[in-house]
């Protein structure tokens, strides 16, 4: 299949690409800075903006499944990641074509909030706010304009090894807890959801 990466160059965008050429998928990959993967026959470089829409236009057109890994080093305030996700709605409804989209945010997005523990939420308070803040709208638009959207919220991200073994929370419940979970097990979810999206229209949380 056909599968867009937006925001492809690092971290987990970094690791889904690799996985899904690893697979057999046709990749196109959308960034700001080179993909630092070997020439890979079918693997598609577009080196550019996710808000600009000419770089988001050839970056999704024929894809079966985009997945969003966008990402911030700064705790600033940003709208990169409301910004994107309305560009690429605009750019898919003036195409006509609805691929499955699966959008990675974090858990502590949205309504999500109320249910994490006492510590991140002090962490979030402290150090995540404004981005997330904008991962909540990000949320919001998607959710709310795309007939056909999956949102991961993964819980702490660590670089551990690739296991295929975590719990996947599709519901919140007083009491829950998410913990840590490796970028690249949060990979291998997104690019299975792309060969057979199992929660449309959820908001799945991984974590082990």
């Amino acid at each position: 299949m056909n599968i867009a990466v937006i925001g492809a160059s690092a971290g987990i965008g970094l690791q889904v690409t690799s996985l899904a050429l690893e697979k057999g998928h046709e990749v196109t990959a959308l960034s700001r800075r080179r993909v630092p993967l070997p020439d890979h026959a079918k693997l598609r470089r577009v080196q550019g903006s996710a808000t600009d829409p000419h770089d988001v236009r050839a970056a999704v057109e024929g894809a079966d499944a985009i997945l969003v890994t966008l990402g911030v080093k700064s705790p600033f305030a940003t709208t990169l990641f409301s910004d994107s996700a309305r560009l690429l709605l605009q750019v898919l409804r003036e195409t006509g074509s609805f691929p499955t989209l699966i959008v990675l945010t974090g858990f502590g997005a949205g309504d999500s909030w109320d249910y994490n523990s006492f510590p991140m939420k002090l962490m979030f308070t402290l150090l995540l706010k404004k981005v997330y803040a904008d991962k909540s709208e990000q949320e919001r638009v998607v959710a709310g304009s795309y007939p056909r959207w999956e949102i991961v919220r993964p819980g702490r991200l660590t670089n551990g090894t690739m296991t295929g073994h975590y719990r996947v929370l599709d519901s919140l419940v007083e009491g829950m807890k998410v913990g840590a979970i490796s970028r690249a097990d949060v990979a291998h979810f997104m690019v299975a959801q792309a060969e057979n999206p199992t929660y449309l229209g959820k908001y799945p949380a991984l974590t082990y």
